[in-house]
This record gives structure tokens, C-alpha cells and sequence, in this order.
């Protein structure tokens, strides 16, 4: 067994391991999918999440064990990473590793609940929420801060950012689903629009995110619409291909 925790949260080692050893028998059960389970745990008053992932197949045990970090150990630090930039995630706390003979069995990483106000997703369905643009074109500042520091965050989805109201002009952004990033150097202004092609579909909106991206960059805001419409127009066609071949073979 392999357990790290934060050093913020030494102090309740014991109670995160209880919780974890717990995991099918205890907590709030928040959400459960085919592959991933989270549940909320109390622990002093403190509300915790648990991300229970998907038991691996036999290969991937061996992958995980020998060729490349878990789901749990990425998702922990990548999340130190993020904080260490100013950049919103709930607080990690821990993750866990189980294993037998052939490697990998179970994986779990722990994190602060956190309280938001909506998803991302609701500024792509509700083009009159309120405050539309400035969210997004708060957003999209965050979003070139990350290509700043070199940061790809590869399940950039409008599912994976929490959206937390600090007052009317004013809101903070919480990455979640981390485990898939990769770290650059340089990142190019191709792979930085390639990034971007997840969020949304509409044109509006894309529009928007290519107009602010424009004015934090110094780059002009009609060659990066261009760009980012390829990118997200490709996107699409391929989402909606393998949807329909999906469909065909049920």
C-alpha cells in the first residue's frame, strides 16, 4: 500500500485512511459512473471528497506499477502544481494506492469538497446566465495563465471547472478530473488553441474567448478565431463521428 498525504493535513492521517479502508461502506455517495465513484466524508467538521477509481485491467496494473503513475498519484500532484501557480483546484489532501502480486488494484485520491455555484457547462446551455462574458472572458484569463506557465490540461471540458461567485464582478475557477495534463516548456500558439477546442461549440462564445486570449497575448484576436474554430469545428466532427459509430454498434 502506498499513502501520501499533503503535509497541510498530516494530522488526520488516520482518519483518511479509515475513510478510504471505509470508502464502499460509508460517505455520501455523490457520484458513480462505470469507471470513477466519488463520496463526501466528514472528518472534524471538515467535508472531504474520494475519488474511488476504476479497478485497472491486467495490463494497466502493469502500467501503473511500472511504466507511469496512477490516476490517484497524477490527479495528487498535479493538483500541488496548480496550487503552486495560483491556480484554483480543491485543496488535495491525499491519494492511496493498493496492490498485489500483478500491480495495481486500487487507487484512491482524496481532496476538500468544495462548494461552487455552477459548471462551466451552464455558460454553453444558457447564453443569457448572468454576467455571460465576463465570466467567460474571466475565464479565458485564467486559461492563458496556464499556457503561461506551460501547463495542458487535456480534459479542458466545460464538465471539469467549477465556478465559485465572489461578488458581481467577480469569480474564482476550480480545475477537477486532473490526471490527464502535460507540463511544456513553450507552448505554441497551435497547442494552445488546440487546448481550448473542448469548451464549446458556439460560435459566440468562441469568439469571445479568441477576442480576450487576443488582448492578453498581443496576438490578433481574428487569426486566433480562425485558429480556435478549426480546432473546436475538428473537435466536434470527430465527438459526433464516434457518437454515431457508438450508436451503430449497440
Amino acid at each position: 500500500m502506498q499513502l501520501e498525504v499533503h503535509p497541510d493535513f498530516k494530522e488526520i492521517t488516520s482518519q483518511v485512511l479509515d475513510c478510504i479502508n471505509g470508502f464502499n461502506q460509508k460517505g455520501n455517495l455523490i457520484y458513480g459512473g462505470s469507471r470513477n465513484s466519488i463520496k463526501t466524508f466528514d472528518i472534524n467538521g471538515m467535508v472531504i471528497n474520494i475519488k474511488a477509481f476504476k479497478k485497472p485491467s491486467l495490463i494497466k496494473k502493469f502500467i501503473y506499477t511500472y511504466l507511469r503513475p496512477s490516476k490517484a498519484k497524477r490527479s495528487f500532484d498535479y493538483a500541488k502544481i496548480l496550487s503552486s501557480f495560483g491556480i484554483g483546484t480543491p485543496q488535495p489532501i491525499a491519494y492511496l494506492e493498493k496492490r498485489d502480486s500483478f500491480g495495481l488494484t486500487d487507487s484512491y485520491y482524496v481532496c476538500e469538497h468544495l462548494e461552487y455555484d455552477f459548471l462551466f457547462r451552464q455558460l454553453v446551455s444558457d447564453p443569457e446566465w448572468p454576467n455571460h462574458e465576463l465570466i467567460l472572458r474571466q475565464f479565458t484569463q485564467l486559461c492563458f495563465k496556464m499556457h503561461e506557465h506551460g501547463i495542458e490540461f487535456k480534459d479542458h471540458s466545460p464538465g471539469n471547472t467549477l465556478i465559485k461567485k465572489v461578488n458581481e464582478e467577480k469569480y474564482r475557477f476550480y480545475l477537477v478530473d486532473l490526471n490527464r495534463m502535460s507540463f511544456h516548456k513553450h507552448m505554441s500558439l497551435k497547442l494552445r488553441m488546440s487546448n481550448l477546442r473542448r469548451l464549446t461549440p458556439k460560435l459566440d462564445m468562441v469568439s469571445i474567448i479568441a477576442d480576450e486570449y487576443g488582448k492578453l497575448s498581443g496576438e490578433h484576436s481574428e487569426k486566433l478565431f480562425k485558429m480556435l474554430w478549426e480546432e473546436t469545428s475538428n473537435f466536434q466532427r470527430k465527438f459526433h463521428r464516434k457518437q454515431r459509430m457508438k450508436e451503430r454498434f449497440k
